[in-house]
Order: C-alpha cells, then structure tokens, then sequence
C-alpha cells in the first residue's frame, strides 16, 4: 500500500493516507496505552480538521498503537491540571470537547478499530465514530467517578450510542465490561479477532469506497436532522428538500447513470 505522510505536529498521532484516499490516525502513546494530554488532543483535532478538507481523503480510520485503543486521560496531566484554576481547567475542557466535535461531525466516513482497552475518552472516541469495530480481547469502562470526576465532555455522544438506561448504569458505577457488552449496548457494531482487525477495518474501508463521498456527508448530516425529531411537517419537507438537492447534484446524476448504464461509478475506488 502505497502511502504519503501527514504527521507534521508531534509523533503523539501518526496519520498516513494511501493513494485510495484511506487515511489511517494512530494514537502513538503505546506506554501509557494511549492516553490523551493537551499535546495529543491538538495533534489528534488538528489532523482531523486536515483530513476533512483534503478532497483526496475518503475514509478515516482511527486505532491506537501497541495493546490498548485509549486509556482516556494521561494521569500525569491531569495531576499537573490539580493546579489550575477554574478558567484554565474550563480551557482545557474545551479543547478536549472541541475534538470529541470534531471527530463526531467530520464529512467523513470514520471507522474505530477499537484493538485493546478503551476507557473514559478512548470511549468517547469510539463513540464518535460512524463505525466501531472492536478486538474480541477489548475492553471497556467509565472510569471517571472513580476518580471523583465525570464523563462530562463525552456524555453527549456516548449516551447517543449506549442511551440513557445504559448511561445511568456505567456511568454510576464505573464498571469495567467486555466487548460483547459493548456490541450488546450499541457501542461496537462488530467484533471480531485481533489478528483480524486491520484486514477488517480495510475491508469496511473499501466498501465505503463504493459510495458517492457528498451523499455518505449528506446522509450524515440527514441523520443528526431526523434523529429525536417529531415527525412534523417541516421535517418531512426538509427531507424532501434534502433528496431533491441531492438527485440534482452531480454526483446524483452520476448515481443514475451508473444504474442505468451498468458501470463503476466515478468514485468507485477498490
């Protein structure tokens, strides 16, 4: 695989792209299992930014190096946070919440192989991600008030994938459970053996690929537009509105066609 280089802030987040237009994040902290410090969390939110406007860029998929995804909070940092006031912690809050953003909306298609434990924010990566498939050795937990902390800055995308009940429960109790709970709960789609998680992740990567890149954005935005929305007659018109804009797009024309024609489309990568 041919690949070129997009690391140009610190070797805490590794990031190569391939000439399909598959870009590959690794969080690269593998001695302390991936956790996030300020360096890490700039790195990691700038490179995505990166990615999201770099039109060669189709697919991202994010894992960690070594044999955890991410343990969450570097320990180290936040001792060093103990001293900061109020407006410093609030900034750096910020900055970790900014990511968690822009890692949920980026308008491209994100896949998490989740390869060893993820605890607290590892979780809220994950979370993020459009597509999460874990190791069958992976673990999970919600660590945060064993610390006498919360899980603040993530709550809003893991309690969109776990839901409320489930929240109430690993949130409250900082449990730590297993991959197949996670997948029952709705935080991993698949699960799958460790030795099989990249040859996976590049397969789902591929298939992907197939898809028409501005309608896999749209279908993203469609859904943040329905989900937990009355049915009402302004949500009805804005999907229609949506689908119409979407038919006379190029890329809408070019689905057509394709169908009609019986031939690879023109963003068809494999």
């Amino acid at each position: 695989m041919n690949t070129v280089n997009a690391n140009n802030i610190s070797d805490a987040v590794l990031c190569e792209i391939d000439t399909h237009g598959i870009a590959r994040i690794t969080l690269n902290r593998p001695n302390i299992h991936n956790a996030f410090d300020d360096v890490l969390i700039a790195d990691l939110t700038a490179k995505i930014e990166m990615l999201d406007v770099d039109p060669a860029v189709r697919v991202v998929i994010l894992t960690g190096a070594g044999k955890s995804f991410s343990a969450g909070a570097d320990l180290n940092w936040m001792k060093h946070m103990a001293g900061y006031s109020h407006g410093e912690n609030l900034e750096d809050s910020r900055a970790l919440a900014k990511l968690m953003k822009v890692l949920n909306f980026t308008s491209k298609p994100t896949i998490a192989l989740v390869n060893g434990a993820a605890f607290g924010g590892g979780v809220g990566l994950a979370a993020c991600c459009d597509i999460v498939i874990a190791s069958d050795r992976a673990s999970f937990c919600l660590s945060e008030v064993k610390l006498g902390l919360i899980p603040a800055v993530i709550s809003p995308y893991v309690v969109e994938a776990i839901g409320v009940n489930q929240a109430r429960r690993y949130f409250l109790t900082a449990e730590r459970f297993d991959v197949q709970t996670a997948k029952n709960i709705g935080l991993v789609h698949e699960v799958i053996p460790g030795d099989q998680l990249t040859a996976r992740g590049d397969e789902m990567a591929t298939i992907l690929l197939t898809n028409g890149p501005k309608a896999m954005h749209a279908a993203k935005d469609l859904i943040y537009a329905v989900a937990n929305t009355p049915i009402s007659d302004a949500v009805i018109d804005d999907t229609a509105h949506r689908i119409a804009d979407q038919r006379a797009s190029d890329e809408g024309r070019e689905g057509v066609s394709v169908f009609l024609e019986k031939r690879p489309a023109n963003w068809s990568k494999k």
